[in-house]
């Protein structure tokens, strides 16, 4: 595969937690390969399996079960399990700026999808010579197959206007993940104050796995106005882009900042 000419494609969207998920595959055979279209709808059904297992909107989730008192954590599904284990790690990850211990009972929503979005992702990582991009909502795991394929091309959303690509960026591997309140609202809670952060807009970043971008760009946005200093030691393997409410952007250490208005 060369760089400098555009291969094949083909892309999937299925709505499922409750937001549009959309896969992306190229590769000189995408159109013609047996069993594609098979693993594609493994990884809708994992991540609908996902949804039934952990939503908190569901009233027959385990996630909801577990918060009742209805099941004990041994009697969970193995994924509920893993999920309140990684949870525990982030919140000690993070100085407890992720932490899924809420006042309402246990939530894992600002983990579960990047932590189901990786683990799906895996999936498509087997499709021989097709590169790959899965979103889920703004949260993006993608993966290059051959030294010589280009990567994928990301538009940053500006979170003061929707219309608007704050910066284009290229990866490779990895993950993509945003933190805020445009989409969603003030729906993040710093968990040492109750409050909800009031200094930022949003958090990006990219990295080498989604799961912990999602976890690291939620408790930075929670940290508030130095959440680019707490990122710079505690998240030093992934590029940051932070937009502050009073329009400010900035990067971290290692980021070129040119790249981020190359839009």
């Amino acid at each position: 595969m060369t760089a400098g000419l555009e291969m094949p494609r083909r892309s999937w969207v299925e709505q499922i937690m409750g937001m549009p998920i959309s896969v992306h595959l190229r590769g000189p055979d995408v159109r013609t390969a047996v069993g594609v279209g098979r693993v594609v709808a493994a990884v809708f059904e994992q991540l609908r399996q996902v949804d039934l297992l952990m939503s908190t909107y569901r009233a027959d989730s385990e996630v909801n079960r577990l918060r009742r008192g209805e099941l004990t954590l041994a009697q969970c599904h193995p994924s509920v399990r893993e999920v309140v284990g990684l949870c525990e790690q982030a919140r000690q990850r993070t100085d407890g700026y992720f932490d899924a211990r809420l006042p309402g009972g246990f939530d894992p929503s600002g983990l579960v999808k990047g932590w189901a979005v990786e683990r799906a992702a895996r999936l498509l990582a087997g499709v021989e010579a097709c590169d790959y991009y899965l979103n889920a909502g703004g949260d993006i795991a993608l993966g290059v197959a051959a030294p010589d394929s280009p990567g994928w091309k990301v538009g940053i959303e500006d979170p003061r206007d929707p219309t608007r690509i704050l910066a284009v960026r290229e990866a490779r591997c990895g993950g993509i993940a945003t933190s805020g309140s445009a989409a969603r609202g003030a729906h993040i809670v710093d968990p040492h104050t109750g409050q909800h952060p009031e200094d930022l807009l949003a958090v990006t970043l990219i990295g080498p796995t989604l799961l912990w971008a999602d976890v690291y760009a939620t408790a930075a946005f929670a940290r508030g106005a130095d959440a680019l200093q707490w990122l710079r030691t505690h998240a030093a393997a992934y590029e940051a882009l932070v937009v502050y409410r009073d329009g400010r952007v900035s990067a971290a250490d290692g980021v070129d900042l040119r790249s981020f208005n190359d839009s």
